[in-house]
């Protein structure tokens, strides 16, 4: 457990916090919540080729759906399925488990960003030093943990808790409507179990997203929104390129 967690201050940790400091330093005013959104979107922007990934394989998935219930009709042996579901997906390349790693990525981050914004009023000691910040990071002396002047990120906030259970069920539902589109040519089924979970986490994920966002710090659902945001557009920005790219392959098949 020590190397785990000395690797997890290492890697995550402390890059957060001084990444934090860094941006609270640079920006008039030295606005908390601005560093936080920051952060935030440089994260995404660093992940986002796995995002990316990840979103592509899960709409390949999608699109295979009718071939994946053919298969599961036509084969009623598991290891026989297993191995058709397996040759099928290399045929098209595409990892099913790719789908949800940006999501477990994103878990540590979570946490590390949790403990920065909990720890945010112990990291100043008595003298003004803060701790554990890297040699060519300026300290502040002091850290004002409000956004916008108003609002305290470092305890609970009803309106970003709010804000992080919309936001995570609009992009619940967008997902969810995709899918049914996307199966609309597979025989419907009402003992669909992917289908009922996948329904109830859209409704059940934003309203366990709102009661957990109102006992963390503030800084934690301003996060949790910015990121779903910008999921939603990475989203929006594939959903486009993709089609574009049928739309030229149909026009190339047209040529022909």
């Amino acid at each position: 457990m020590g190397i785990i967690s000395s690797l997890f201050n290492t890697i995550l940790y402390q890059p957060l916090f001084n990444l934090l400091i860094f941006f609270y330093n640079v920006i008039p005013g030295h606005d908390f919540g601005l560093a936080i959104i920051l952060v935030t979107l440089l994260i995404r922007i660093i992940l986002f080729p796995l995002s990316k990934k990840g979103l592509k394989s899960r709409k390949a998935l999608e699109e295979l759906q009718p071939k994946i219930k053919e298969i599961q009709k036509k084969h009623k042996n598991k290891e026989e399925q297993a191995q058709k579901l397996m040759e099928i997906y290399k045929e098209h390349k595409v990892n099913p488990a790719s789908g949800c790693l940006p999501t477990l990525i994103q878990l540590p981050i979570f946490i590390a960003l949790y403990l920065v914004l909990k720890n945010v009023s112990q990291m100043i000691t008595t003298n003004g030093e803060i701790q554990g910040l890297y040699s060519f990071i300026l300290n502040p002396g002091t850290i004002s943990p409000f956004f916008l002047g108003v609002i305290n990120l470092a305890i609970p906030n009803f309106i970003l808790a709010l804000l992080a259970g919309v936001s995570q069920f609009v992009q619940g539902k967008i997902m969810l409507n995709t899918s049914k589109t996307h199966k609309a040519s597979v025989v419907s089924s009402k003992l669909d179990i992917q289908k009922t979970i996948t329904s109830q986490m859209t409704y059940f994920m934003p309203i366990f997203v709102f009661f957990i966002s109102l006992k963390l710090p503030a800084g934690l659902p301003l996060y949790w929104t910015i990121t779903t945001l910008f999921g939603l557009g990475e989203y929006y920005l594939i959903n486009k390129e993709q089609k574009k790219n049928k739309e030229s392959k149909r026009d190339t098949k047209s040529k022909n």
